[in-house]
């Protein structure tokens, strides 16, 4: 809407500029909404004989992962850096499911353990059919405050390390080919990003930077390794219920604020960052490629403007 258009209020009423004078209708604000009811999803095993690996998975959206790709049939690697008894519970929560499941130490943004990483997966599962790049940090900062250390170190685990591990998965795609019996694709990497790979985050400015740089690294590498029968796809979440994000909805008040930015008017659960990519690492999606699929309640949807401006 340009500055020149106008709204008229009521057929009585002068007709007032559009813009910071325009007052949100008040039957809006008073509308009472449904509350939330979560969805109930059967579980499918479509992904049954694959071989994946999660990096980052001991806690957060990386276990909401883990947990779906196992439930779904796939044996899983679930990476981590810090807490092994927390990976641990994750891996025994598949064993439960019938899947196998290991854990591997190592930090994504380090060559070499990302190549002992692929090399124990596949010593143990014999190949890799999925990668989950999940692994990733914040180091929060006011751009004229923020370190080099910290600007760096986000960067290096964020994008560099998506990279490492989508390397060492298109070396294993390309070395196996298809796997007809299990998929129609010779490998899948899903790269979680982020709703700051398009929305700007002031504060942040490491964080966004990265996850821009996911987005055209995916968009590129999908590009590049399509005709080897590659998917490469990213899943950009919201504001999803986890412990680096807890001030954001562990009150009341804060959860308030929260829902002014996400149209569904609910936070997102890892289970559903889980389903996304599921979906994505299966055959159901096999024509989908190069794509971000935000699951954000709307968040990039300029919530902002929900009430007309």
């Amino acid at each position: 809407m340009n500055s020149n258009e106008t709204l008229l209020e009521k057929p009585t009423q002068a007709m007032m500029p559009v813009g910071r004078m325009h007052m949100p209708d008040r039957k809006f604000i008073e509308e009472q909404f449904p509350e939330p009811v979560m969805p109930a999803c059967a579980i499918n095993k479509v992904l049954k004989g694959q071989k994946a690996i999660v990096t980052g998975g001991s806690s957060g959206i990386g276990k909401g992962v883990a947990t779906a790709l196992g439930h779904a049939g796939a044996d899983v690697l679930v990476n981590y850096t810090s807490r092994a008894e927390e990976a641990e519970k994750v891996a025994e929560e598949l064993r439960r499911c019938g899947s196998r499941a290991i854990t591997c130490k190592a930090d994504v943004s380090k060559e070499d353990q990302v190549q002992a990483m692929f090399k124990r997966a596949i010593e143990e599962f014999g190949t890799v059919d999925i990668l989950i790049n999940n692994a990733g940090l914040q180091k929060d900062a006011p751009v004229d405050q923020m370190t080099l250390a910290q600007w760096q170190q986000v960067l290096d685990v964020n994008l560099t390390g998506q990279f490492l591990c989508a390397r060492e998965a298109i070396r294993e795609f390309k070395r196996r080919g298809v796997r007809k019996d299990v998929s129609c694709a010779a490998g899948k990497i899903i790269c979680i990003s982020s709703v700051h790979e398009v929305i700007p985050w002031a504060g942040h400015v490491n964080y966004a930077a990265s996850k821009g740089g996911v987005m055209l690294m995916m968009k590129s590498i999908a590009q590049e390794v399509a005709p080897h029968r590659i998917r490469v796809n990213s899943v950009a979440p919201g504001a999803i219920r986890t412990p680096i994000n807890m001030q954001a909805w562990d009150t009341p008040e804060a959860y308030k604020d929260l829902l002014k930015l996400i149209p569904y008017k609910r936070i997102g659960e890892p289970i559903e960052i889980g389903r996304a990519a599921v979906w994505l690492a299966s055959d159901d999606s096999d024509y989908i490629h190069g794509a971000t699929i935000f699951v954000d309640g709307g968040m990039t949807l300029y919530p902002g403007f929900e009430t007309g401006g």
